[in-house]
């Protein structure tokens, strides 16, 4: 009954709470996100949701928009600021995922949305996570997040589905996130300022072909209709 009906109840309620007390905190984030990137402060992105419908995530922008002498965007080390790097180490970057949550894209606690250029390398085991809404929370994420391998990642996602959607399971990832927050543990993975794509790691691993490799990412530009 919780995973059926409650939890999007709850989901809309809290989140419109959340809007709406936080909004002092989301106007001066927007303000100084425009004068730190030098333009729009926002970042969206088409992720893919429940049933794998694939929807528009917005966040604070962390990173520029720089680019070389040939137009292409530098290494992501070189776009992310101090204050991106404030904005995602105090999770502040993700506040505006509430606006999904509100809408119904999203979830307070739930697998995490990943890329559809991710989503296309997954097994259809762990492509099961997009059976339920994604969320801005959930048990990978404290469970350690960035620090751990995106197969781990898909085994706590799979594991908070498996195990049976519950109120009393939700409320202690979201008091686990908190504590992760406040101590602002593992934001990246140790050495790097962006992790792999997941193609990118099982290609690294050699668990796909280069031939593979390149089908399954015109397989997610022609997903996202690029």
């Amino acid at each position: 009954m919780y995973a059926k009906c409650f939890k999007r109840v709850l989901d809309f309620v809290l989140s419109l709470m959340a809007l709406i007390v936080l909004s002092p905190v989301l106007l001066v984030l927007t303000v100084l996100g425009a004068i730190k990137m030098k333009g729009n402060p926002f970042f969206t992105q088409l992720r893919p949701g429940k049933d794998e419908k694939i929807f528009k995530l917005i966040k604070f922008r962390t990173m520029t928009c720089e680019t070389d002498e040939n137009g292409e965007l530098l290494p992501d080390e070189q776009r992310l600021t101090k204050y991106g790097k404030l904005l995602r180490s105090t999770s502040l970057d993700e506040l505006p995922e509430l606006i999904n949550i509100l809408k119904g894209d999203m979830s307070i606690v739930g697998p995490r949305p990943q890329l559809v250029r991710d989503m296309v390398f997954m097994t259809p085991e762990q492509r099961v996570r997009h059976s339920v809404r994604p969320g801005l929370t959930g048990l990978a994420q404290v469970s350690g997040r960035n620090n751990i391998t995106w197969e781990e990642k898909f085994a706590y996602d799979l594991q908070y589905i498996n195990s049976g959607i519950t109120l009393g399971k939700d409320i202690k990832i979201l008091f686990m996130t908190v504590g992760k927050v406040f101590r602002r543990e593992d934001t990246v993975r140790d050495g790097t300022v962006s992790d792999l794509d997941f193609g990118d790691w099982l290609l690294q691993k050699g668990e796909v072909t280069e031939e593979a490799y390149h089908r399954f990412q015109e397989e997610a530009k022609d997903l996202l209709g690029v």
